[in-house]
């Protein structure tokens, strides 16, 4: 689209005063998951006060801005778009410094692998913690009862559901006994008056995680870092928000995505769809709390999966879960009436909140969608391995052709680091749906792989094109068919072949392309994304530290999630240096001056 004088866009739309408040400026970020980091202060995990070295550590590059994960409680699984509360802080994250007891405790490691996080902390943690809340006098602390006040919406139901799951040795609630699980008045208040203290101790802790985010959000105030949140567009099945509001909640359908290019079977989240009817009846009043409670902590607000306010796709609960997302549909099921849908809520979202909302808007995005967001003046996602013109040149973007209001980065915490992308999955198709392809096709996939992809260099489930096959006329002479009877494989294969040498040229390197990605190569790939018009520009952690090889070995072992996995690598990767060391970097030189040089602050 031609080039808009951005501000004045800005400022004559709906979100024109969150717009004032960020200010109508091209910004560069680092997204720094906190559970990644560590100090000397730290106990086994980042906590909230380290996040005021992140902040320092931020200025010091010319970041601008600090994009954490979801900071809500975590279950088993420790994943944080699965959380147990769209509002209680994670423990985890409390810092034991400001006790003055227990701020020279530290944790004995008890993993083997030093690059991952031992949640075993949390347990430790906890444990000291609850010695620290009952020799504290609370019948003085006005300020506890203000907080409690304030926050009682969502407060007293999670803490009184913590201890009920504790009761009930991790169950989920739907697995309780009856009084539990349905919220009988009765059972509850018994329950209460019988675990009055360990309630408290629930309340108390989300107390201090308030007071220690406050203060490392008003340090980062201080020094012009704005605080950019991560508000999950679902929450867990297993969760204080659906047991107490059921009535919100579909929970005969999971949420998930239909199948894709990188996902053959879709996915299958596992959380419950929304009943907006109910929300609505309710004044949507669920959503406004969310917001008054995260704008205690960030100036801007990235809306996970914004699409799904349009439409989600809503897998039956009982289907198979192996089929993942194969046997969902579209909710609602109406495509008309996912422009009025969608367009509702984000009213509902920017009229309530002083926060700059962000949107997640990758994948398949309808019209619809991309268009409102553009009205509404919210910035979508332009990751630069999938910015392309993926209809007529097959190719990347250049910096001048991203989209103005948009968030550009390299990576995500779903993708693989950009060093790994390089080497292993750029010129690549996803396995599983080429295999899925060939079956439509009643093509043999055993005879043609081996025709057209490199076995040497299809590592990770994705497929390396064979350079001899170099024209279209090649592929169809291998699978053995007319040019319209397989579009949908001309069309992967367009939109893949070649994909490292195209860029390779777009960056101006000279000489033999390479296999892997070396740091001036890494460098090449940050300053394009940096030059480009795109508002914002927020790389990981991951990809700016690997400018300094600082991440030894293989580059694909350090990913923050594998979508569709579970394991304990998921959530947990360390930084291979402390803040302190960080800090103290030379790399910092060089990452402050690609960001002057792209004019961004």
């Amino acid at each position: 689209m031609p080039e808009l004088n951005l501000s004045d866009y800005l400022s004559k739309s709906i979100s024109k005063d969150s717009w004032k408040n960020a200010g109508f400026k091209k910004r560069a970020g680092v997204l720094i998951p906190l559970f990644s980091v560590y100090s000397k202060d730290s106990f086994g995990i980042g906590d909230l006060n380290d996040l005021k070295l992140v902040v320092d550590w931020a200025k010091l590059t010319s970041n601008s801005i600090v994009q954490l994960l979801p900071m809500n409680e975590v279950g088993a699984l420790f994943c944080p778009y699965d959380a147990l509360s769209s509002f209680a802080l994670e423990p985890a994250y409390i810092s034991l410094k400001d006790f003055r007891k227990l701020k020279d405790k530290k944790f004995n490691q008890v993993s083997d692998d030093p690059g991952h996080i031992d949640y075993a902390v949390k347990e430790e943690k906890l444990r000291l913690l609850w010695d620290v809340y009952l020799a504290q006098d609370l019948s003085q602390a006005l300020d506890f009862e203000e907080f409690q006040r304030k926050n009682f919406y969502w407060l007293a139901d999670f803490a009184l559901f913590k201890v009920l799951k504790e009761h009930h040795q991790g169950k989920p609630w739907y697995e309780w006994e009856q009084g539990f699980k349905y919220r009988q008045p009765e059972a509850l208040e018994e329950f209460r008056q019988d675990n009055i203290e360990k309630i408290t101790f629930q309340m108390w802790l989300q107390w201090i995680l308030f007071k220690q985010f406050k203060s490392s959000s008003a340090y980062a105030a201080g020094n012009n870092i704005l605080i950019k949140g991560d508000l999950p567009v679902l929450v867990s099945r297993d969760s204080a928000d659906v047991w107490s509001h059921l009535e919100f909640f579909k929970l005969d359908f999971a949420a998930g995505a239909p199948a894709d290019m990188y996902a053959a079977r879709g996915q299958r989240w596992g959380m419950p769809t929304y009943n907006w009817e109910n929300i609505a009846k309710d004044g949507y009043r669920y959503i406004k709390e969310k917001l008054k409670y995260a704008a205690e902590f960030y100036n801007i607000l990235r809306i996970d999966h914004v699409v799904g306010l349009f439409r989600i796709w809503s897998i039956p609960y009982h289907a198979p879960e192996a089929n993942q997302g194969l046997n969902g549909v579209f909710d609602p099921l109406d495509e008309h009436l996912w422009n009025q849908h969608g367009r509702k809520i984000l009213s509902i979202l920017i009229e309530n909140t002083r926060m700059l909302l962000c949107a997640e808007d990758l994948g398949v995005i309808p019209k619809c969608c991309t268009d409102t967001l553009l009205e509404f003046g919210i910035p979508g996602n332009d990751v630069q391995r999938w910015v392309k013109d993926w209809n007529i040149r097959h190719d990347f973007l250049l910096p001048q052709e991203y989209r103005q209001l948009a968030v550009a980065m390299l990576s995500t915490h779903d993708t693989t680091n950009w060093k790994a992308w390089w080497q292993y999955e750029a010129g690549t198709v996803d396995e599983a749906l080429f295999r899925r392809k060939c079956n439509d096709h009643k093509i043999d996939f055993t005879k043609v792989s081996l025709k057209l992809f490199d076995p040497g260099l299809s590592l990770h489930g994705r497929l390396r094109w064979k350079k001899e096959i170099y024209t279209i006329d090649k592929l169809l002479w291998e699978l053995g068919k007319h040019k319209e009877e397989v579009k949908d494989l001309i069309d992967l294969y367009e939109n893949t072949y070649g994909e490292k040498e195209k860029l390779w040229k777009i960056l101006g390197c000279s000489g033999a392309m390479t296999e892997a990605a070396s740091d001036d190569l890494l460098a090449k790939i940050i300053q394009f994304i940096l030059n480009s018009r795109a508002i914002f520009c927020i790389n990981s952690i991951r990809d700016y530290l690997s400018l300094a090889g600082i991440f030894k070995g293989d580059p694909y072992q350090y990913r923050v999630n594998v979508p569709g996995t579970i394991s304990p690598k998921n959530w947990s990767l360390r930084l291979p240096l402390s803040l302190e060391e960080l800090l103290a970097h030379p790399l910092n030189k060089q990452i402050r001056k690609m960001i002057s040089d792209s004019g961004r602050i």
